[in-house]
């Protein structure tokens, strides 16, 4: 015969018991793992809603309330060969997990498949229509990147340029969050006469259509001689920036000095593209010398851009060469530079 206490006593054994289960279920073992979920920014709080439409003013790149700001973005690798990672969950991930406000399209002009080499036009115009929506869908800045680099001078292929840049001009012209870098590295024996002189053509063809949106210039020497161009500038136009490019391993002080030289000549400069590695984008990586580069570009107030999301098998490559994700990075699926970056950032 069952007494009441009894019944109650196996009335309480038994929630204990439930409650006891369902409170297991949500227990994590020490010996797991729990990624953080990315943090959903808001559409108020993007970047492009609270900075709007850059401009350029004096030396420095300030937003539509006149406010000194600082692009941290990171480049795709050339879309020719990795188009996978023009994806609105990699640049969500870039965006909310890394702090990135800014995307670049690299768009390699002779290389292999390159747009003026062979590549598909369509499927290369395709690709960068798909990146400018989802950065724009995510209030993120976007630079379409004319990626010359084997080509040496610009001018060799200005026709297809300016054919190119109307088509972007026309089609972006309302967007605030576009920018447009016309000549990626200029190389060889190219001279800054060279490059001014393809690039009014280019920044005419631009502002044709887009009277507003930041134009980057290539400078001599890889985008390296800034302050060459300091000594004389292209005049007639507003909204147009300098481009310097470094690899910390082989780009050290002397090279901030040509940037300063610049800066004190009222040169507006934009780091559109960086590593951490050797110039050749492999080798050894050098973050003593990347944490330098850094300190002085935040201290001017000097824009970057991290060259590249991709797993190719490359020191300066965000992602390890056996990373075959293209969204939602996890730290082990990062490289060594890629590791260094997200941390800095």
């Amino acid at each position: 015969m069952k007494t009441l206490s009894n019944i109650y006593l196996k009335q309480y054994t038994k929630k204990f018991f439930c409650l006891f289960l369902a409170l297991s279920l949500f227990t994590v073992t020490p010996t797991e793992t729990v990624s953080a979920a990315p943090k959903k920014i808001q559409k108020s709080q993007t970047p492009l809603k609270k900075n709007g439409r850059l401009k350029v003013k004096k030396s420095s790149l300030i937003n539509s309330k006149g406010k000194k700001v600082l692009l941290k973005g990171v480049s795709t690798h050339g879309i020719n060969w990795f188009p996978e990672y023009v994806n609105p969950d990699a640049f969500q991930t870039l965006r909310d997990n890394w702090g990135v406000n800014c995307v670049r399209l690299a768009m390699y002009t002779e290389e292999y498949n390159g747009y003026c080499s062979g590549g598909s036009r369509r499927e290369l115009k395709s690709l960068i229509d798909k990146g400018v929506k989802y950065a724009t869908d995510l209030g993120m800045y976007v630079i379409i990147d004319w990626h010359t680099l084997s080509d040496g001078n610009p001018n060799k292929n200005k026709k297809q340029a300016v054919s190119f840049f109307k088509e972007m001009a026309k089609k972006y012209r309302k967007h605030k969050n576009v920018l447009y870098e016309i000549c990626n590295e200029p190389n060889g024996n190219t001279q800054w006469k060279d490059i001014k002189t393809y690039a009014k053509t280019i920044i005419k063809a631009i502002r044709t259509y887009d009277k507003k949106n930041i134009i980057l210039v290539g400078t001599p020497t890889w985008s390296q001689d800034v302050d060459t161009a300091a000594e004389s500038p292209i005049k007639g136009y507003k909204n147009l920036m300098y481009t310097f490019h470094f690899y910390a391993a082989s780009h050290k002080a002397s090279y901030r000095s040509k940037v300063e030289k610049a800066i004190e000549k009222g040169l507006p400069v934009f780091v559109s593209e960086f590593g951490i590695s050797e110039s050749s984008g492999n080798g050894k990586i050098n973050k003593k010398e990347a944490n330098k580069w850094i300190k002085f570009l935040k201290e001017k107030k000097i824009s970057y851009v991290c060259w590249n999301l991709s797993n190719k098998n490359e020191s300066c490559s965000l992602l390890k060469s056996a990373c075959k994700k293209t969204k939602g990075f996890k730290s082990s699926d990062l490289s060594a530079a890629g590791k260094w970056f997200k941390k800095m950032l």
